[in-house]
């Protein structure tokens, strides 16, 4: 079951979801939104090697906001830590975004029961399109569990800013 506005404001008041900053005006009907943090990142080569670190490049958003780029991935993250140890989130991209051409978090949308942190966001354009600091461009929703829980606590826990792929760690000792 997905949890409406008002169960999100009433579990963010007891602590089974953690949002900060929490702010009720960004409550909608069945999810909460969140907003563009300041730091986007972009990895530095032409080829992405999975199984080794990439050189990524830091890029700092300000009031003027940045052009983003078809053809570029940008790796962003949103203003608010949000975290739940009851309840399985999912984040996707607002409707209103997409319009503009932003496909936001296309495929990893699901988080893990137990992760806290800023989500890192993945970013791609269809056209040149100017972003924000601050502006809305998702919205989490948060679905009740069946089951044992096993709180995450793998390599991205407690996220700040925009987390670039960590997948060589999983291969490192396969190889």
């Amino acid at each position: 079951m997905i949890l409406t506005g008002p169960q999100i404001i009433d579990s963010t008041t007891s602590g089974r979801i953690r949002i900060s900053p929490f702010e009720v005006a960004q409550v909608n009907p069945n999810s909460y939104n969140v907003r563009l943090g300041s730091t986007l990142r972009t990895y530095q080569t032409d080829v992405i090697d999975a199984y080794r670190p990439n050189p990524t490049q830091s890029i700092t958003l300000d009031s003027d906001g940045y052009v983003l780029h078809p053809d570029e991935l940008y790796l962003g993250h949103t203003v608010e830590e949000v975290g739940s140890d009851h309840y399985v989130p999912l984040l996707f991209g607002r409707s209103s975004v997409g319009r503009l051409g932003l496909f936001v978090e296309i495929t990893a949308p699901i988080g893990d029961i137990g992760f806290h942190g800023q989500w890192t966001l993945m970013l791609s354009p269809v056209r040149p399109l100017r972003v924000y600091p601050g502006m809305k461009i998702g919205q989490i929703m948060f679905f009740e569990a069946y089951g044992d829980i096993e709180l995450y606590s793998g390599k991205y826990q407690r996220a700040a800013g925009p987390q670039e792929s960590r997948y060589w760690h999983d291969v490192v000792g396969t190889m």
